[in-house]
């Protein structure tokens, strides 16, 4: 069976209709607005701006303002510059980022990033466990729960809810201080490197994501759970967030990050959408 997703139903939707109907314009409208109506969109990114959290040691967003202002010529005009470094905010890491012939962000087919998702909510003991690593076991109960094997080539969300502390940088990170001191003082939830392995080796997935600045905890000296996802081409989004208005499955994933050629990682634009 081939299951559309929602944009490529829509999609569907207007062309059958345009047979029937090209004479009718109104009703072909009120066609599409039912299928979009009929799907709930939840932005799962932070913004950008002087409060967003990166990385220790990353240059963090600024943004600089051109012009904002009534013109000599009669028109409001607006316009900014700004910089960041790859890695912060909600972002995605592309395998490049631990793998040395791993994709670069522009080279990440599409297909990794769009398409049916899971929620795998671990929050119970991770979100007081600052240290708590996400086991096979959170993925066995889970499909034991619903009944069901992690569906093959599905996006995997792990919520801890720790997107609740955002921006707060000591309560999230764990520290407020930056530069390489700090990364000895960083606390917050993470995938272990068993369980990358057993996904990798057991389930095809093709991204994961999570509501913590990293896929490893805070603690991780050797980055053990990038290393085996993006060894083998497996995207990571970090730093989302709304993950608890997410249901356990029956959702789509829309995560598109700036398409920076030859980049580890870029800032990200990521939505789910709901099976009404």
């Amino acid at each position: 069976m081939i299951k559309y997703p929602y944009y490529l139903c829509l999609f569907l939707t207007i062309c059958h209709s345009c047979d029937e109907k090209h004479n009718h314009p109104n009703l072909l409208e009120q066609d599409a607005l039912k299928v979009a109506k009929a799907k709930v969109i939840v932005d799962l990114s932070h913004d950008y701006s002087a409060e967003t959290i990166y990385w220790v040691t990353a240059k963090e967003f600024q943004l600089d303002t051109v012009f904002k202002g009534d013109t000599d010529k009669g028109f409001y005009y607006a316009a900014n510059n700004f910089s960041t470094a790859e890695h912060g905010g909600t972002h995605i890491d592309a395998p490049i980022h631990f793998a040395k012939n791993g994709q670069t962000v522009d080279e990440i087919p599409l297909e990794k990033l769009m398409g049916p998702a899971i929620k795998i909510d671990v929050s119970k003991s991770a979100f007081t466990s600052p240290d708590y690593l996400i086991s096979i076991q959170d993925f066995l109960d889970w499909e034991e729960k619903e009944n069901t094997q992690i569906p093959e080539g599905s996006i995997v969300l792990l919520q801890t809810n720790y997107s609740k502390y955002y921006p707060d940088k000591l309560k999230y990170l764990g520290t407020e201080e930056r530069g390489p001191d700090a990364i000895k003082q960083l606390h917050f939830p993470g995938l272990s490197p068993e369980a990358a392995t057993w996904l990798v080796e057991k389930r095809n997935i093709n991204a994961i994501g999570l509501d913590t600045p990293s896929i490893d905890f805070g603690q991780s000296e050797y980055f053990k759970s990038h290393v085996i996802l993006l060894s083998k081409n497996i995207p990571v989004f970090e730093n989302l967030t709304n993950l608890d208005q997410l249901p356990a499955s029956g959702f789509e994933i829309i995560a598109l990050p700036m398409k920076i050629k030859e980049g580890s990682g870029a800032p990200l634009r990521i939505v789910a959408i709901l099976n009404p």
